[in-house]
């Protein structure tokens, strides 16, 4: 059976990295606090109080705004119906892939969606101090109406616009990434075949991912700001222009990067060798080098990796915090590894529209690493000579002795074993990264830091690691990861199983027990045909 590596070298015609889905919250900062809503109302709309009727006439102004537009442009106007008894809730994707079959425009509102839904918005309090009156607002779970306008657009394709019809009037934003790149090759005539939401093949491969690297804030911004000048808003012109304008910030993000085999039975055999390889991805332990995000006790996340089959094509899930990273065979066709980032605070950035760039470069490495991880796991071949190079004793360029690092021997194989976990780190490790690990494999408590100097200087002459200039921190050379990967599995996965027979009670796999018996009965079938007999103890 080919290797990871080789599948993805040798059997994938088609390599795409992309954002997928996106969606994006808006909200008007000076409209968050109770403060800032009275003084949009008092002093801004000059309303002598700010009160719950005050907002109610601008929700019902927004309303009949809506529907005069649909009217106007005969646009079809809905209600979402909720779901009765043990009914399922209507899927919103299919009733909007409906309507977007029968649209005809290449640019316009496809349909209006409205319903009943919780927001987090404003609540009353009446407050009377004398003959004075006033409302003091508090943010609470509300229902208040509100509008899901599917839009076609001319640089996006399908999208769609979720708006609250209720203070401080929140609005969702979903768009896809692969759409959009879509819309970009027809504009410039390059043709191409899609799959799903993404692409099986392309007359310019090299163009494609240039324009999936294109697509950036300043295209999610205008597509926003083109729109709120087209639809009913629920704050007018004369507001915006004063400064109560919606302000995007990141809600969810999806990274993907798709291998598109040149053979569907390729795919399977990806999914066969990952699954054998990997299923303690979700060890936290691991699952830092994925993300590079350190694990700690109180990090709020349940790290795991769940292998789901439906029907005969396999999905692997990897979870962290609230993201995650997932791989699947898309359409029996395309290896798709996508990274999800529901929270940016998961990884310590802001979910402002700036920070766009660095969470599609942060998720695009997550995926880049997990595939590394995979590759690492089997690519690992070593000559006799390299062999013997790590487990001797020998000299290095610079004329210092390199001690060997021999097989099977505990503190070695614990090193060897400690490097496999670190081996797709892009960052590097430290001194005190690595020696609780090793520490932990050798099950001691007595593994100084001294010792762990001095496996880093034998590691190093070895060329098995080197040291980033100027600082503390180590990489593992291309080199290293084949030794560390080799070494680990022969230790683990041959080299204990094997010796398990030395033990008569040991209990073995059956078909390594059934090897060992004919063995057995080979030797005593040699053994009966010279007509010797066995030593007597």
């Amino acid at each position: 059976m080919r290797t990871i590596p080789e599948l993805l070298k040798e059997h994938v015609d088609l390599e795409v990295e992309c954002i997928d889905r996106f969606y994006l919250n808006g909200y008007i900062p000076s409209l968050q606090h109770s403060g800032g809503l009275n003084y949009f109302l008092e002093q801004h709309r000059g309303h002598m109080i700010g009160s719950p009727v005050v907002l109610s006439e601008i929700t019902q102004r927004f309303v009949k705004e809506v529907e005069d537009f649909a009217a106007a442009n005969e646009i079809p106007l809905i209600r979402f119906q909720k779901k009765q008894g043990n009914d399922k809730d209507e899927r919103k994707d299919d009733i909007a892939a409906w309507y977007r079959r029968h649209f005809k425009g290449d640019e316009g509102v496809v349909f209006i969606g409205t319903a009943q839904e919780k927001v987090y918005g404003f609540k009353a309090r009446k407050v009377q101090n004398g003959k004075l009156v006033r409302f003091d607002f508090t943010r609470q779970s509300v229902y208040v109406k509100v509008y899901y306008i599917y839009l076609q657009d001319k640089e996006f394709g399908p999208g769609f616009i979720k708006i609250a019809s209720y203070a401080p009037y929140p609005v969702k934003v979903c768009l896809n990434g692969h759409e959009w790149v879509k819309q970009q090759l027809r504009h410039e005539g390059i043709e191409f075949t899609a799959l799903d939401n993404g692409f099986r093949t392309c007359q310019n491969p090299e163009r494609l991912q240039a324009l999936c690297h294109e697509l950036g804030a300043e295209q999610v911004q205008a597509f926003f700001d083109k729109w709120v000048e087209r639809l009913p808003w629920p704050l007018t012109r004369e507001d915006r222009d004063a400064g109560y304008a919606h302000r995007l910030s990141i809600w969810q993000m999806e990274v993907s990067l798709t291998h598109v085999f040149k053979r569907p039975l390729r795919g399977r055999e990806f999914f066969e060798q990952v699954m054998r390889d990997n299923l303690d991805l979700g060890r936290p332990d691991r699952m830092q080098l994925i993300f590079d995000r350190r694990m700690m006790r109180n990090t709020p996340s349940r790290f795991m990796t769940r292998i789901i089959q439906v029907g005969v094509q396999p999905s692997i899930y990897i979870t962290y915090k609230h993201s995650g990273v997932k791989q699947y065979f898309k359409e029996n066709r395309a290896l798709r590894t996508e990274t999800t980032i529901n929270n940016p605070h998961d990884f310590d950035v802001a979910k402002q529209l700036s920070n766009w760039m660095y969470l599609r470069q942060l998720a695009a490495a997550i995926n880049r690493r997990l595939l590394e991880t995979e590759r690492v796991s089997q690519d690992c071949s070593l000559s006799a000579e390299s062999f013997e190079r790590v487990s001797e004793p020998t000299v290095a360029p610079t004329g210092e002795r390199a001690p060997g690092l021999r097989f099977g021997q505990p503190r070695a194989m614990a090193l060897f074993a400690a490097l496999s976990r670190f081996a797709p780190a892009l960052n590097g490790f430290r001194h005190g990264d690595l020696r609780p690990v090793v520490q932990s494999l050798l099950q001691c408590d007595d593994y100084t830091s001294s010792q762990m100097t001095y496996d880093l200087r034998r590691l190093r002459l070895k060329g098995l690691i080197a040291r980033i200039q100027g600082t503390h921190r180590y990489i593992i050379t291309s080199y290293g990861r084949r030794v560390a990967a080799l070494m680990t599995k022969l230790h683990s996965r041959i080299f204990n199983l094997a010796s398990a027979a030395l033990v008569p009670e040991q209990e073995l796999a059956p078909s390594l027990a059934r090897a060992f018996d004919k063995i057995d009965a080979e030797i005593d079938r040699i053994v009966s045909n010279a007509q010797l007999s066995y030593a007597k103890s």
